[in-house]
C-alpha cells in the first residue's frame, strides 16, 4: 500500500500516495508560482520531425538523412525516429516492466530510495525530495545501465522479469545512441568517428518515470522546464504528457507515434557544436485522469570525461563559447542548486 515512509529522518510521500489517497487538491508544496505553472496556450500546428532511419542503409539516401537532422537540431534541437530497429515488443515489454516496478508495495521501493544524486540507483519523488523548494508531481527510479555487465545486479529485483526485459531494450538504446551520434556529427561536417571510443565507454542512466494523475494539473508539472546534461536522450513515453520550447519560446506537445523514440538534443552536444545546435528545452505535464509512463535513456560521455567545443567548430569567426563540462560536474550543480533557479548550461557559456 503507498504512504509514507521514512528515510535519513525526512519524510518521503510518493506521488501515487498522493493520487491514491482521493486528494481532490495538491498540497501547497506542488504548487508552482503563477509564471512557472503550465501554458494552456500551445502551439499544437508545428510539424515535429520523423526521421526514416532505414534510409541510413541505402547510401543514395543517406544524406538526405544527415540533412533531416541537421535541420531539426538547428531548428529545435528535438525529432522522431521510426524504422530504428528496435522491435517493438521490446519497447513495450520495457514500458511493462516500468508499471510493474511502481505497482510494488512502498515499502519494497523505499528499499531504493536515496537523495543522493550520485547513487546508482535511486528511486525518489519530485527531483530531489529533500532539497526541492517546489515538489513536481512525479515518482523516479534511475539506475546506471552501460555497460550493464557492471550494473544490472544493483536493479530491482522485482517484478520479476524487469532485470531482462529492462535490459533488452537498454541495450538496444544504447547502440541505436551510437549510431545516431556518428550521425549528428557527420551532420556538424565532423568526423562521424569523433570521440568514437568516449561515447563507447560513455555513461548511460536509465530514468523511468511515473506521473500520475492529478487533480489539479494547471497548478502543478511533473517536470519543470530543463534540458538534459548528456549528449542525446532517447525517450520512450506511454502516452501524450512531453512537451518542448520552440525558437519562439512557444510549448508544442509531442504527439505519441506507434513505435517512434524521441530524441532530445542535451547540453554535451551543444556545447561541442559550439553553439550551432541547442539543447532542447523541455518539460512533462500531467493528467487529471491519467497515468503517465516514460523511460528516458540518458547518455554522455564518462562520469569525469570532459567535452568542450569541438576545436574543427572554433575560429576566428566562431571563437569558444563555452567552458569543458563533465557529467560528474553536473551532478555537483544539482546536488547544490534548485533546477528552478537556473539551468546548468548557463553556467558554461563563456558570453552569456
Amino acid at each position: 500500500m503507498e504512504g509514507k515512509g521514512v528515510c535519513s529522518q525526512t519524510w518521503f510521500t510518493s506521488a501515487m500516495s498522493l493520487t491514491k489517497s482521493g486528494a481532490s487538491n495538491v498540497p501547497d508544496s506542488y504548487i508552482l508560482p503563477s509564471s512557472a505553472r503550465p501554458n494552456a496556450t500551445l502551439n499544437p500546428s508545428t510539424t515535429l520531425p520523423i526521421v526514416d532511419l532505414s534510409m541510413l542503409h541505402h547510401p543514395s539516401l543517406r544524406p538526405r538523412v544527415v540533412n533531416e537532422i541537421r535541420s531539426a537540431c538547428k531548428e529545435i534541437g528535438f525529432f522522431q525516429v521510426i524504422n530504428h530497429g528496435i522491435p517493438l515488443h521490446v519497447m513495450k515489454d520495457a514500458l511493462d516492466a516500468v508499471m510493474g516496478f511502481f505497482d510494488l508495495p512502498l515499502e519494497e521501493k523505499m528499499l531504493l530510495m536515496s537523495g543522493n544524486v550520485h547513487a546508482p540507483v535511486r528511486y525518489g519523488t519530485s527531483l530531489n525530495h529533500s532539497r526541492d523548494k517546489v515538489h513536481f508531481w512525479r515518482d523516479f527510479i534511475k539506475h546506471y545501465s552501460h555497460p550493464i555487465s557492471e550494473w544490472i545486479h544493483l536493479w530491482p529485483a522485482n517484478p520479476p522479469s524487469y532485470r531482462e526485459k529492462m535490459a533488452k531494450y537498454a541495450t538496444a538504446v544504447q547502440n541505436l545512441q551510437k549510431q545516431l551520434m556518428r550521425v549528428v556529427l557527420e551532420s556538424l561536417g565532423l568526423n562521424p568517428n569523433y570521440l568514437q571510443n568516449e561515447i563507447e565507454e560513455g555513461s548511460q542512466v536509465m530514468t523511468m518515470n511515473c506521473y500520475p494523475a492529478c487533480p489539479e494539473p494547471q497548478l502543478t508539472l511533473g517536470m519543470p522546464p530543463h534540458s538534459d546534461y548528456g549528449s542525446l536522450t532517447i525517450l520512450l513515453q506511454s502516452c501524450t504528457g512531453l512537451q518542448i520550447m520552440d525558437q519562439n519560446k512557444n510549448w508544442i506537445p509531442v504527439p505519441v507515434t506507434e513505435g517512434a523514440l524521441l530524441v532530445q538534443l542535451g547540453d554535451q552536444v551543444e556545447v561541442m557544436s559550439n553553439g550551432q545546435y541547442k539543447s532542447v528545452v523541455h518539460q512533462a505535464t500531467v493528467s487529471p485522469q491519467r497515468k503517465r509512463f516514460s523511460i528516458a535513456s540518458l547518455h554522455s560521455l564518462a562520469l569525469n570525461k570532459k567535452v568542450g567545443p569541438a576545436p574543427e567548430l572554433v575560429d576566428e569567426q566562431h571563437p569558444t563559447s563555452y567552458k569543458e563540462f563533465s557529467f560528474s560536474d553536473f551532478l555537483d550543480y544539482i546536488s547544490n542548486n534548485d533546477i528552478l533557479d537556473g539551468r546548468f548550461i548557463d553556467t558554461l557559456k563563456k558570453n552569456p
